[in-house]
């Protein structure tokens, strides 16, 4: 059929131009687009049937466009057959210049079967190069004759300008595909923003992808260290989905598995070729084809994003469009894990923050554990936590234990190592240690696990100033621990072993004061003894001799007697002050008798009248009793001194396990314990035992001091003796009570004159005096019976 010619020729190819461009400035979709271009070109050149087919990447062409001079083409778009054998559009994808075919008898493969079928005898077809790449094939057929020479120009200069029409359409396309793109980028990224889930993320993400590539079904999978992959997200318009947390092993024929081996795209065109439990399961689901990229985050493979089709396979270029858009998808799933990151971070701190706290407040050691162990496992979303120590014997004994749902092991508790289980495993490699299946462990505290009903355990070494101190465990009655448990926990608990060093090193600190503070008061008693026992007894006789010396003098020596008299008063002075010296380091009355007497000694002697109210009966702990006597003798002190005060009280009683002292006074206050050494040494002896002291001293509103001392072992232990029971005949202190008395009762026996009064030596009664012409002397003498020994008052008679 012969075509227009000359300037009607050229008038209307350039009239089919302008149509097509206008289509192309009107922003006419492509598929209307190459509809128009093939049109034109088919009316053009007078032929049979036009189409415009695009080269696929694996070999095929796809009709994109079809006309017919009859109004039916033999062809519908999407018609899809692969290249081969000798007819037009092989021909061109092979050459890459125009082919003809004058007679389709002779031609071969599955292209030329079709077109004998629907009755075309001769085409012409050449290449559309877009932007200097094959894209894809114009052909015109005639159903009678050879198409006229010349029409491989014609229809080469015609696909120049249409395949101008086709790049912009292309590009226009591109950009649409790219503001898309952007769109669901930022609807991604103000979900990140307001804080959303991961959980929204992914199903924002996987949603955004599927409408933007017009798929039917898309799913985001993460891909687990077991080498399985996990529904985390999935979106279909039409049909049923994977659901949430569907978990599945990575073997066979199918694109997880092939982009997991990979790391790159993959792609299966038809899933009735596919195995493996996935290819089944998405053929359960009518899923016919796929296309899969790898969800890269932070440099490591996460997961994957697949896009699949339920009617024929997706288009050339998927896999580019979706690793793209993958890419901004990955940026968000790494922006909403670090701020869960940052969360976790937080609530880690503020964890470490309440145990801070706690031992910043000096609380116990077994209250310091406990809390650790509760913010280890409420931090790691654990069923059961719990923190053991490792004993000397062989044994783990728990000192801290939480759990979500049942009663935790009693603390205390003890069991032996041995076996398979988490502590035995960290005790012998001390290294951090995973069952994921207690089902098959072993030893006392396998069992022990099993019973409770825990299926997974993961526990790290405790490591206290480079010793393996103990374990820490958090377990799962359910599954397996996440990934990355150890190290948090390892994290967690690098804090909370400084934690227990610190208690630890309070705990020493306490002791090594209490040491010294007790070695201090057993140094003073020595002193006191060894004054009473030396010095004081030396004395004693240097003044008999000198009173022998006194009553030997012949008479008319009167002179050298009142002499002799002065120095007997004198050393009798002496011994006052010693005695007085002796009181002050350890007062005897307070190793004798007690608390009680004591204070009411002390209140006796004090300078300001002291209202005393004591609700404690029989004896304390020694360092208690001690503490208690100092703090009242220093306030009664500063009382007379600095207080101008007219009276003073003096409370004593016992509640809740500890001992309470008060002393007030309604002087002109002002007192503070920074300015005296008395009251900071009184500190740092209730500090050294476990108690506090307390100073409140307004300007003149007088001054009230308290302190506070923990009785702990309520036993009370004098000098080798029980209080309340006489000391054993030949016990140590008898025999020191014995060496006191014998010098004292040598020099007044009652051979001498002297009488006998069988009254027990009192802590308040005054050591032995020596006579002189206005007092009898007096001693202590030991008086030994079967039931132990009594010490007795002898009194020289009076002559």
């Amino acid at each position: 059929m012969p075509g227009p010619a000359g300037n009607d020729r050229s008038t209307e190819e350039q009239a089919a131009l302008r149509r097509v461009a206008t289509l192309v400035a009107h922003g006419a979709p492509p598929r209307e687009v190459f509809a128009a271009v093939t049109e034109e070109a088919g009316r053009l050149l007078g032929a049979s049937f036009a189409m415009m087919g695009r080269y696929d990447p694996e070999g095929a062409r796809t009709i994109v466009a079809a006309w017919s001079s009859a109004n039916r083409p033999p062809f519908r778009d999407g018609h899809r057959v692969r290249l081969g054998g000798r007819n037009v559009p092989t021909l061109v994808f092979q050459t890459r210049r125009p082919a003809r075919i004058d007679d389709y008898d002779d031609a071969s493969g599955p292209i030329s079967d079709g077109v004998r079928e629907v009755g075309i005898r001769a085409t012409v077809g050449v290449p559309v190069s877009v932007e200097g790449r094959l894209w894809g094939v114009m052909a015109v057929g005639s159903t009678r004759e050879p198409l006229p020479a010349g029409t491989e120009d014609r229809l080469a200069g015609f696909t120049e300008l249409a395949a101008t029409a086709i790049a912009n359409a292309q590009a226009r396309v591109e950009l649409g595909a790219f503001a898309e793109e952007q769109s669901a980028l930022r609807r991604v990224a103000t979900l990140v923003a307001r804080a959303a889930s991961p959980e929204d993320v992914f199903a924002t993400v996987t949603e955004e992808a599927g409408r933007l590539l017009g798929a039917n079904y898309t799913a985001m999978a993460r891909y687990d260290p077991d080498a399985t992959r996990t529904i985390v997200a999935a979106w279909s318009n039409t049909g049923p989905t994977f659901p949430i947390g569907d978990a599945m092993p990575l073997t066979g024929q199918n694109v997880p598995t092939q982009v997991f081996e990979t790391r790159r795209p993959a792609r299966i065109d038809d899933y009735t070729r596919g195995t493996g439990p996935i290819s089944l399961a998405a053929s359960e689901i009518g899923l016919r084809a796929a296309v899969g990229v790898p969800v890269i985050v932070e440099g490591s493979l996460w997961g994957i994003m697949i896009v699949g089709s339920r009617a024929e396979p997706l288009p050339a270029g998927t896999e580019v469009q979706l690793a793209g858009f993958t890419e901004l998808a990955a940026t968000a799933i790494a922006n909403a894990q670090a701020r869960v990151d940052l969360r976790e971070f937080a609530d880690e701190q503020a964890a470490l923050r309440r145990v801070a706290t706690l031992v910043a407040r000096a609380a116990s050691p077994a209250e310091v554990l406990a809390a650790i162990t509760e913010e280890a496992g409420r931090l790691l979303a654990a069923d059961y936590a719990a923190m053991a120590r490792y004993d000397p014997d062989g044994a783990r004994t728990v000192v801290g234990a939480w759990t979500s749902t049942s009663a935790p092991f009693p603390l205390g508790s003890r069991a032996r190592l041995g076996g398979r289980d988490v502590a035995t495993l960290v005790f012998q490699t001390g290294r951090a240690a995973r069952i994921d299946d207690h089902t098959g462990g072993s030893g006392q505290i396998g069992n022990v696990i099993r019973e409770l009903g825990l299926r997974a355990a993961v526990g790290v070494p405790v490591m206290v100033e480079g010793q393996l101190w103990g374990v820490m465990i958090v377990a799962s009655g359910s599954q397996p621990l996440p990934a990355g448990t150890e190290s948090r926990l390892a994290g967690f608990t690098e804090l909370a072993a400084t934690g227990i060093a610190n208690t630890e090193a309070q705990a020493a600190l306490t002791a090594s004061r209490a040491r010294i503070v007790a070695t201090a008061d057993a140094t003073r008693r020595r002193i006191e003894r060894n004054l009473h026992d030396g010095a004081q007894q030396r004395l004693v006789s240097l003044a008999l001799d000198l009173r022998a010396a006194q009553e030997a003098a012949p008479p008319g020596t009167g002179e050298l007697a009142r002499q002799l008299d002065r120095v007997v008063t004198g050393l009798d002075d002496v011994m006052d002050d010693l005695r007085e010296i002796s009181a002050g380091l350890h007062p005897a009355v307070l190793a004798d008798g007690g608390l009680p007497p004591a204070l009411k000694t002390l209140a006796r002697r004090s300078a300001v009248p002291v209202d005393l109210d004591i609700q404690v009966k029989g004896r304390l702990p020694e360092p208690v009793e001690t503490a208690a006597y100092y703090t009242a003798a220093e306030a009664l002190t500063n009382t007379a001194k600095h207080a101008q005060a007219t009276t003073a009280d003096i409370n004593v009683s016992k509640s809740d396990g500890a001992l309470h002292v008060r002393i007030r006074d309604n002087g002109r206050g002002g007192a503070d314990v920074r300015h005296g050494s008395g009251l900071v040494g009184l500190k740092d002896r209730a500090e050294a035992l476990g108690g506090h002291l307390k100073l409140l001293s307004p300007p003149g509103e007088g001054t009230t001091l308290e302190i506070t001392l923990p009785l702990g072992d309520q036993g009370c232990h004098h000098r080798g003796r029980m209080c309340g029971l006489s000391v054993p005949a030949g016990s140590s202190a008898d025999r020191i009570r014995a060496k006191r008395s014998s010098s004292a009762g040598d020099l007044a026996s009652p051979s001498h004159g002297a009488r006998s009064a069988p009254m027990p030596c009192s802590a308040e009664m005054e050591p032995p005096r020596l006579a002189t012409k206005d007092r009898t002397a007096s001693s202590c003498r030991p008086s030994a019976g079967a039931a132990g020994t009594m010490l007795m008052w002898t009194l020289p008679s009076a002559t």
